[in-house]
């Protein structure tokens, strides 16, 4: 019996996995909605809160995931993951639980805790679910093919995470982080089903060799790979800072929450469509092809989408989930260019990979747990795009998705070239 037929539970907990993960991470931007929307005035850099703990994580774990990796193997380590992040999911439901009256501060902070705690919780599972699906199916094209059905999954579980969480904030102005329960539960129940199902799972693990740090410094000597860590970091400031001030924007133009989590949830189902493509052609294209032509249409889409003609509008279906009935909301054409936007990001974190670590030789391995910690370029690129929202409005906060564009563009066509190679 092979591999693959004898770890059928743990392929399905890996997948699984992997659509948590999205999950997990998309809450922060639904939640940030709710937290907007607490009594007093609250700034979109301080609604952001959820995405800081949440990715700042990674710059603390990308490195030390490697190393736990190295020394208890990829299912302890999993596990270790697993239950970082059932205590990250319980401390912010328990922050929805404290009376909020006087007390945002502390409402405020243990959120924030238990997104950090949950950040850990992701950077681990991200180093984990992809070699271990790949592990699971026997390497080769199996193994491939099981990393393609978690990616799938892990976009349709973001779409999941809009529409459940609109569906659950019912009014804008009167919600609390207690509402979004039901999807904390929901992530809960999965992280125990899947720390059960591991625990009992014999996994055949392959030998690892140490994470050595003293190996940063020279993979940061490439200079393509170092400008290529900092794309990955401008990066997250396009993947989620669209979608995220996208949904901020429509919540502040009045339209029903339930509708734009419909709305944003388009974002995510383009990354499905993108990723199912960018699989499809991504032997036929070169990765710098593949970025010059997506970095340069988030230009143009982003563009159109802050200069579009608010006054042009196209209805967009909606659901009133009170009364289960369809509804139709006027929407600015301008808002659909922002969600094509999904398209081009789909392929983005491979294709800057792949350019990245051409040539590394030994040092490719420490560049993945940079890559990893890089992540945490969201939390700082929310906190800017937040603080130009407050100052100059929302619109304008998208010239900060324009200039990590920018600088992508310029590292396909100029800083992804090779200088050096490892001997």
């Amino acid at each position: 019996m092979s591999q693959q037929k004898k770890q059928w539970g743990a392929i399905i907990v890996m997948i699984a996995l992997f659509a948590m993960i999205a999950f997990v991470t998309n809450l922060c931007s639904p939640m940030a909605t709710i937290i907007k929307n607490q009594p007093g005035e609250i700034s979109n850099v301080l609604a952001q809160i959820g995405n800081y703990g949440n990715f700042i994580a990674y710059l603390v774990m990308g490195i030390p995931a490697g190393m736990l990796i190295a020394k208890f193997g990829y299912k302890k380590t999993a596990l270790i993951g697993l239950a970082v992040g059932a205590a990250g999911i319980l401390i912010q439901w328990f922050s929805g639980q404290i009376n909020a009256e006087g007390n945002l501060g502390l409402v405020f902070g243990v959120y924030l805790a238990g997104a950090f705690i949950a950040g850990l919780c992701m950077c681990i599972l991200n180093c984990v679910v992809n070699p271990m699906l790949n592990l699971l199916g026997g390497g080769g094209n199996k193994g491939n093919q099981l990393i393609q059905i978690g990616g799938v999954f892990n976009s349709s579980a973001a779409v999941c995470c809009y529409i459940l969480m609109g569906a659950l904030i019912a009014d804008v102005t009167k919600a609390r982080i207690s509402d979004a329960t039901p999807a904390l539960m929901i992530a809960l129940a999965i992280f125990v089903i899947a720390f059960i199902v591991i625990c009992f799972t014999k996994i055949e693990e392959p030998e690892q060799a140490p994470v050595r740090v003293d190996l940063i410094k020279g993979a940061m000597s490439y200079r393509h790979f170092a400008l290529g860590a900092l794309a990955i970091f401008l990066y997250m400031g396009i993947e989620v800072g669209v979608p995220n001030f996208v949904n901020l924007m429509l919540v502040e133009d009045g339209i029903p929450v339930a509708t734009v989590g419909l709305i944003v949830a388009v974002y995510w189902f383009m990354m499905l469509i993108g990723r199912f493509v960018g699989a499809a052609i991504g032997n036929k294209i070169s990765a710098r092809a593949m970025i010059t032509t997506v970095s340069t249409a988030t230009l143009v889409l982003v563009l159109f989408g802050m200069f579009a003609p608010g006054d042009v509008q196209a209805n967009f279906p909606g659901i009133d989930w009170s009364t289960l009935t369809l509804i139709w909301q006027p929407i600015p054409v301008g808002i659909f260019s922002f969600l094509l936007v999904g398209l081009c990001t789909s392929v983005m974190w491979g294709a800057i990979f792949n350019m990245a670590v051409e040539g590394l030789g030994k040092y490719t391995a420490i560049a993945s747990g940079i890559f990893m910690t890089m992540v945490f370029g969201c939390a700082v690129m929310m906190a800017i795009q937040g603080f130009v929202a407050d100052t100059f409005g929302y619109m304008a906060s998208f010239w900060v998705v324009i200039f990590c564009a920018a600088y992508i563009l310029f590292y396909a066509l100029v800083g992804s070239r090779v200088t050096k190679r490892e001997e």
